[in-house]
C-alpha cells in the first residue's frame, strides 16, 4: 500500500486531533460542578477518552502517519501540537472553542458533537492511512458509551416540560455552531482522493441533521444543511473569541515551566 502521507494529509488528522482535544477540555470543565456526582463522574470519563483519542491523533501527525514511528513520540512532542500557543496554528471548530456554563448547553453540545463524531469516525474506518484507521477501531468502542451516556440523559429529560424546554433552546443556541463541525478542513479533497477519508465529511450532514430532527423532535431549517451551502474557504482557520480564554487554561501549568515535562 502507497503511503499517502503529506502535508495536506497532516493538515487533515490535526483538524480532527484539535476538535477531539477541546471537546475532551470542555468534559473535564465540569468535573465538581455538574448537577449531581453520576454526571461528575460521567464527564470526567468521557473527557480522558476524549483527550485520548486527540492524543493518538497528535501522535499520528508527530509520527508523519507511520505506525512504527508513532510508538516512539515522546510527550514533549505531543505537547508541543496540544498546547501550541499560536492560535493561527489550530484548526478547531467554533462548537469545540466555546464556554457552556449551562447544563443544558453542556449536555446538548455533547449529543451534538458525539452524533457527528460518529459519522466521522466512519469514514476513516478503513482508511489508507493505517495508524487512523487503528485508531478509528479503538476509539468507536469508547464512543458507543459516549452516545449511550447523551441518549439516557435525553430520553429523562426532553419529556420533562422544564427541562424539555431548557434543552431546545440550547438546541437553537448551539446548531449554528454544531454546524460547523462539517466545514471543510484543509487537505480534506487530497484525504478523500488518496482513500484516507472515504467522503468528505460534509457528505454527512444531512444524516446528522435527521438524527437532529428526530432526536429533538424539531424542524431544521433545510437552508446552511446542505454541503453547498456549508463552504469555508478558510479551512477552519479562524478562531472565536472564546478560544483565547480556553487556551490560556489549557496552557496554565504548561506555562508555570514551559521547559519542564509534566
Amino acid at each position: 500500500m502507497t503511503d499517502p502521507w503529506n502535508v495536506d494529509i497532516r493538515e487533515f488528522v490535526l483538524a480532527f486531533a484539535d476538535d477531539e482535544h477541546l471537546m475532551g477540555q470542555q468534559h473535564t470543565e465540569w468535573i465538581g460542578v455538574a448537577p449531581f456526582l453520576e454526571e461528575d463522574l460521567a464527564f470526567s470519563s468521557i473527557g480522558q477518552d476524549e483527550l485520548g483519542h486527540a492524543a493518538t491523533l497528535y501522535a499520528i501527525v508527530a509520527g508523519d502517519g507511520d505506525l512504527d514511528r508513532e510508538a516512539g513520540i515522546d510527550d514533549r512532542q505531543l505537547d508541543a501540537l496540544a498546547f501550541d500557543s499560536d492560535p493561527s496554528r489550530w484548526r478547531s471548530a467554533h462548537l469545540t472553542e466555546i464556554r457552556t456554563d449551562e447544563w443544558a448547553h453542556a449536555l446538548v453540545r455533547h449529543w451534538l458533537y458525539d452524533t457527528a463524531e460518529q459519522l466521522r469516525w466512519e469514514l476513516v474506518a478503513e482508511s489508507t492511512l493505517e495508524a487512523l484507521a487503528s485508531a478509528a477501531a479503538r476509539a468507536e468502542r469508547e464512543e458507543w458509551f459516549h452516545r449511550r451516556h447523551a441518549d439516557g440523559l435525553l430520553d429523562t429529560l426532553l419529556p420533562v416540560s422544564d427541562a424539555g424546554d431548557r434543552l431546545k433552546a440550547a438546541l437553537v443556541d448551539l446548531l449554528p455552531l454544531a454546524v460547523s463541525l462539517f466545514d471543510p478542513v484543509a487537505g480534506e479533497v487530497e484525504a478523500v482522493a488518496s482513500g484516507v477519508t472515504a467522503a468528505p465529511f460534509d457528505s454527512r450532514m444531512p444524516e446528522w441533521a435527521d438524527r437532529v430532527r428526530a432526536r429533538f423532535d424539531v424542524d431544521l431549517p433545510a437552508t446552511g444543511l446542505s454541503p453547498s451551502d456549508r463552504l469555508a474557504p478558510t479551512g477552519r482557520t479562524n478562531r472565536c473569541d472564546a478560544f483565547g480564554p480556553l487556551l490560556s487554561r489549557m496552557r496554565e501549568v504548561l506555562d508555570l515551566d514551559p521547559a519542564a515535562i509534566w
